[in-house]
């Protein structure tokens, strides 16, 4: 066999790729080609990284449940340590936007495990908040920050222990299916490579994958997000604070090694593209912070964006492409590909096997089309 000959070559060093290359590695050979220098350089490496129950559609909150054991009790082999800590999110409600709030309590509360509280007890969570308009707040307890840094490397160091390899700078130049052979031949920047199957999970770059194989794109919009970091206020301690949202998701803040993150939570569409910063997008984040809470923003520690892609129903995708033979789409996770890792890269690893995953789908009340890329090219009901 030649040194660069595989069963499954994913294509995309991020969460994603490297998350269904460690599950595919102890079953077969497997390699991940990343373009960059570093696995995990761009949505991966830049997301704000929350476990949220709450967050995202229906089929997104079913894979984040799905998703917990792994995160609360990882096994010692994956990880050294813990891969969440807790962080409470408080979603702020003002006078300005009573209605928004209202709306949101109404929609979130009867179902969920989120409680109201008051200003008073907003207050005492979070002591920067302008008392002034400040109506109360809904608080979610069972939130908490992800680890990024150690889920990635957990997923490469199993990648690695069952034979699999990683290889760096070896962004994809042609891809081409051998109807001779049966087999991709994958024209790189590092060399060839031949697989039997192609996992596609090239993140915001996903569609331009597609158009080297000859399938038809998902119609992907990469969107940016922008985020900052800024000094704590100065002699208070706020590593404990919660994350603090306003209720149409126009404007975050969170406790970030003592310092403090910020975004306008925007989502600007983008090509797919090294993202980087609008110098707007900081100043109206650093606005919306001024406006809530008694911080001024003097200084900007640093400043960075990323991008989060996403097809029309927000949904992420998994599954063969209907009309290009071996090819896995692994792709459109949003905001939500760290929150979703465990369960879905677990999924989709199986589904590249060809085993049944019928039962564990049905168990979180997902069915196996909500996934698949067919579902893309149907047209939309009225």
């Amino acid at each position: 066999m030649r040194e660069n000959d595989f069963d499954v070559l994913v294509i995309g060093g991020g969460i994603a790729g490297t998350g269904i290359a460690a599950h595919l590695a102890p079953s077969c050979r497997v390699a991940v080609l990343e373009m960059e220098e570093q696995p995990g350089f761009h949505a991966t490496g830049r997301s704000a990284a929350l476990f949220v129950t709450g967050y995202g559609n229906a089929v997104i909150r079913a894979l984040t449940v799905a998703s917990r054991p792994f995160f609360y009790s990882p096994d010692p082999q994956f990880c050294d340590g813990v891969l969440v800590n807790k962080r409470k999110i408080m979603i702020i409600g003002r006078a300005e936007k009573r209605e928004a709030f209202e709306q949101f309590a109404a929609h979130e509360l009867p179902a969920s495990n989120l409680r109201a509280i008051s200003a008073e007890a907003a207050l005492e969570l979070c002591p920067v908040l302008r008392s002034e308009g400040l109506l109360g707040a809904i608080l979610d307890e069972n939130a908490a920050d992800i680890d990024v840094h150690a889920l990635q490397h957990g997923y490469i160091r199993q990648l690695k222990a069952h034979g699999g390899r990683l290889f760096l700078q070896s962004k994809v130049e042609e891809l081409a299916f051998d109807e001779v052979t049966q087999r991709w031949v994958v024209k790189t920047a590092q060399g060839i490579f031949w697989a039997t199957t192609i996992v596609n999970a090239a993140g915001a770059w996903a569609d331009e994958i597609a158009a080297k194989a000859g399938a038809k794109p998902i119609r992907l919009e990469p969107r940016r997000r922008t985020a900052a970091l800024i000094d704590a206020p100065e002699g208070v301690e706020s590593k404990d604070w919660p994350m603090v949202l306003d209720p149409d998701e126009q404007f975050y803040m969170k406790p970030d090694a003592g310092l403090l993150l910020i975004s306008p939570a925007d989502e600007t569409l983008s090509e797919p593209e090294d993202a980087q910063p609008d110098e707007i997008d900081v100043a109206i984040a650093a606005d919306r912070l001024e406006q809530v809470s008694s911080i001024q923003v003097r200084r900007i520690k640093s400043k960075w964006a990323g991008l989060r892609s996403f097809v029309r129903d927000r949904s992420p995708v998994a599954g063969f492409d209907p009309d290009i033979p071996d090819f896995f789409w692994l792709a459109a996770q949003g905001g939500y590909g760290i929150q979703t890792a465990p369960a879905l890269s677990s999924l989709a690893a199986k589904m590249v096997l060809r085993l049944p995953v019928r039962e564990e789908l049905e168990a979180m009340h997902i069915r196996e089309e909500d996934l698949s890329p067919a579902r893309i090219f149907q047209p939309i009901n009225k």
